[in-house]
């Protein structure tokens, strides 16, 4: 069993453990924290990293809010522009096209909650990578699980973490070079089944 924060699109890393685990809890019930994949994915543009970032509603009397209650900025066309993100990055990538259709029902459903999205995004990934993790809801917030505790991987800027990570072929890394640790859809696309291979061999330092 692993415990992780339901991420965007979440990074290798994440998912390189959740590939380790046979049973992935998702953490509802800490407090939403900024700067971290909860909302927000890198992926390879033609200018090198890019962020995806969706919008979150915040309002002057928010206090602290569970990640589980945090609601999704609908105001703002991020969908549209996340999509063609990813249509403009990966389009000429091996394998955008088989992904295309699927990827694109979730850009035009409208969600609420970021957790929502962030579970969806987690069971599009699994059902690509063909991996076959059940997944629960934590209901109370513990501050030393019992269980692995991968919470940090959803923390963009954290020192706290280092990771090995192979190179493999990126769309524009002849311009850049190698970007390690984007989305996991940045190896789903440029990789497509040998996906699996390689998370087996990210370790953690």
């Amino acid at each position: 069993m692993g415990l992780f924060i339901p991420t965007y699109f979440s990074p290798i890393s994440q998912y390189a453990f959740i590939n380790k685990t046979n049973e992935v809890i998702f953490e509802l019930e800490d407090n939403f924290q900024k700067q971290t994949y909860r909302n927000r994915c890198y992926i390879y543009g033609a200018n090198g990293k890019l962020s995806l970032n969706i919008p979150v509603k915040h309002t002057k009397t928010d206090g602290r809010k569970k990640t589980k209650d945090t609601l999704v900025e609908n105001n703002f066309p991020w969908q549209d522009q996340h999509y063609k993100s990813l249509k403009s990055a990966y389009q000429s990538s091996p394998f955008f096209e088989f992904f295309e259709d699927d990827l694109a029902v979730l850009f035009n459903k409208k969600y609420v909650y970021l957790v929502d999205l962030n579970i969806d995004t987690y069971l599009f990934v699994t059902d690509a990578l063909q991996l076959s993790q059940s997944y629960s809801k934590t209901k109370e917030y513990e501050i030393s699980p019992v269980v692995n505790d991968y919470r940090d991987f959803s923390v963009a800027k954290n020192g706290n973490i280092s990771i090995e990570m192979d190179k493999y072929t990126q769309m524009f890394d002849d311009k850049f070079g190698f970007i390690g640790n984007l989305s996991i859809l940045d190896l789903l696309f440029m990789e497509g089944p040998n996906a699996i291979t390689y998370l087996e061999s990210v370790k953690l330092l």
